[in-house]
């Protein structure tokens, strides 16, 4: 046996501080669990959503291409309509959004008669080349966002996350 004898007041100070413990971890376990759940659930797919356009159907006329993602806000899931214009440009294939950089207005392919070949913001009269380079003298402030672009295993085009334009 030891020499050193515990008081009472020292194995009081012990066992309640232990009891507190394992009662605090309790607490404090269903919190963490809650914070880190939804990181380390497995997810589906990747960030690239599938369209129903062939790759061999893309010719150097910017098409414009809806797909559909299912986007989770929270506890909320909902089904979302998206646009893209799509065009190859040699081997590459681009694809745009169609969100103006002055408003947010959408844009249009060939859609003003005074300017058949470029991209027309009807909201501001904005203009965009079909690189998606900004006219300079119209409203917009820069250049339109590419999605990141592949191809998937059946040849159907799948679109990625926005990036800033490249091509300009």
């Amino acid at each position: 046996m030891s020499n050193n004898k515990v008081t009472r007041r020292q194995f009081l100070s012990y066992t309640l501080t232990g009891v507190g413990g394992f009662m605090a971890a309790g607490m404090l376990m269903p919190m963490v669990r809650f914070a880190i759940d939804p990181v380390l659930q497995k997810k589906d797919g990747g960030d690239f959503v599938l369209t129903d356009l062939p790759v061999a159907d893309i010719t150097e006329e910017p098409t414009r291409v809806d797909f559909n993602f299912e986007q989770i806000d929270a506890w909320y899931s909902s089904e979302v309509t998206s646009t893209a214009w799509v065009y190859r440009d040699g081997d590459t294939i681009v694809a745009l959004s169609p969100i103006c950089k002055h408003l947010g207005c959408t844009v249009g392919w060939a859609t003003d008669s005074a300017h058949p070949n470029r991209f027309f913001c009807a909201c501001h009269a904005g203009l965009y080349e079909k690189t998606g380079k900004n006219v300079p003298g119209t409203p917009p402030r820069g250049p339109l966002d590419m999605y990141e672009v592949r191809e998937s295993a059946d040849g159907l085009l799948e679109l990625g996350p926005v990036v800033p334009n490249t091509l300009v």
